[in-house]
């Protein structure tokens, strides 16, 4: 059936769904389509599932902890089945809600997978798509890696569904899903291993600070074992084979499951771009300042789809999402804004970040001065027993302007968004040391940060 929108949408996540409520509710007819569960990855695969299981391994920590002074009692069973019932009751419910949502709003809904015929028409189905435009946002998968055995690999969606948690897991890489999910894993007891291929893994964050996180994962018992590059994956009788190579010599590793944790790409191969003549790159759609294919003016993309300079996070898909929606509704009127965008590798304890780095800063030619400390035997990380902690702030001279923020302990991931809006905002460390915080508790640590 030939069917025709003013917008047709590829996904239902984040910046997708953002599209679409928004120009449905300027009165556009709207058309969502996507080959999986409506609801994106952060709601499904991402972001909330993977922070219920972030925070049993917090339970379990925070008890471990307190068991070496003796307050609490060192065995803490975690049923996983019962972990994963808990998880499932919050993403189970996510797509017929989210396909509800879109069809209470009047939104078409379409299941399957979308291919391009001509330069705003797609196929899904036995339907036939035309929209005066199509945004594109159908959000990023693991990347190819090029081994052999490749297909032995679990990838990091497959491991937020698994029934049993295996007693010896692999995960490749050294970035936020290796290192998230070998906290979880680790702390329920399995004997975990994270193979990466150079000598810095979560390269977007402060290395100083990723040094002392990476002590404390092998603190609790996760073997890290860095410059080790995985040549293939073989599969056993009752075991999996990793081959690596670390420093030209070979090692091998047995383990019952192997994870990808090497990188994920914008997931756009399967929709037949060259039928429409879109133009992609290794990052995804390449698109103008309003997120505005290159080569088709009638397709625009968002989230992880898209080739921009924003972090491939959930916020950032929203900003994507509602820039774009603008831009369809009045014009090419608005950019994205990047400025201020924290990320957190959710560990235990987490790391946290926003705005510039220190080698960012200096290519930049600022002038700064970087307070770093180790924050392990300051009250805040005492009061629970934490061993690994810490900060580095960037504050420029003369201006007083934060220009980044780094933090590496308890409730990173909340204090990290006070340096994000005083980023944002182009606040002053005078101004962040003038704030009666409430005390004691993570944010009043601010004024000696900065």
């Amino acid at each position: 059936m030939a069917m025709k929108f003013d917008v047709v949408v590829i996904g239902t996540g984040t910046a997708a769904s953002t599209v679409a409520y928004k120009c449905r509710a300027a009165g556009w007819d709207v058309a969502v389509i996507d080959s999986r569960p409506f609801g994106g990855t952060c709601a499904l695969r991402g972001c909330d599932p993977k922070k219920v299981l972030v925070g049993v391994a917090e339970l379990v920590d925070w008890n471990n902890r307190m068991t070496s002074e003796r307050v609490t009692s060192k065995d803490l069973p975690i049923d996983w089945s019962a972990l994963m019932r808990f998880k499932n009751s919050f993403t189970t419910p996510v797509p017929q809600n989210r396909e509800k949502g879109f069809s209470d709003a009047g939104i078409a809904t379409f299941h399957g997978l979308a291919r391009f015929v001509d330069q705003a028409t797609v196929e899904v189905g036995d339907n036939t798509l035309t929209g005066r435009y199509v945004v594109i946002a159908t959000g990023a998968g693991p990347a190819k890696l090029g081994i052999p055995g490749e297909e032995h690999l679990t990838t990091s969606d497959q491991f937020l569904e698994i029934e049993k948690l295996p007693e010896r897991i692999i995960f490749i890489g050294g970035g936020y899903i290796s290192f998230e999910f070998a906290h979880v894993a680790a702390r329920i007891k399995s004997e975990v291993r994270i193979l990466h291929r150079s000598d810095r893994p979560l390269k977007e964050f402060d290395p100083d600070l990723v040094n002392q996180l990476v002590q404390a994962t092998r603190d609790i018992g996760v073997d890290v074992r860095l410059n080790a590059s995985v040549e293939a994956i073989e599969k056993g009788p009752d075991h999996l084979l990793v081959r690596a190579s670390s420093d030209g010599v070979e090692q091998t590793f047995e383990s019952d499951m192997v994870v990808h944790g090497a990188g994920r790409v914008a997931e756009i191969a399967d929709l037949n771009l060259e039928k429409a003549g879109i133009a992609s790159n290794a990052k995804g759609i390449v698109v103008n300042e309003y997120l505005q294919s290159v080569s088709n003016p009638a397709v625009y993309a968002a989230g992880d789809a898209a080739a921009t300079e924003g972090p491939p996070l959930t916020p950032v898909a929203g900003i994507e999402g509602k820039v774009v929606a603008s831009n369809l509704l009045k014009g090419n009127n608005r950019r994205p804004d990047y400025t201020g965008v924290p990320t957190v590798v959710f560990t235990v304890p987490p790391l946290a970040s926003v705005g510039l780095g220190e080698e960012a800063a200096r290519k930049s030619g600022l002038n700064f001065q970087t307070n770093h400390k180790d924050t392990s035997g300051w009250y805040s990380s005492r009061r629970t027993n934490l061993k690994h902690s810490g900060f580095k702030v960037l504050v420029e001279e003369g201006s007083g302007r934060i220009l980044g923020a780094h933090l590496l302990g308890l409730h990173a991931e909340e204090v990290i968004n006070i340096f994000a809006l005083a980023i944002r905002s182009g606040l002053r460390a005078s101004d962040l040391k003038i704030i009666p915080y409430a005390y004691p508790s993570g944010s009043s640590d601010i004024s000696y940060m900065v």
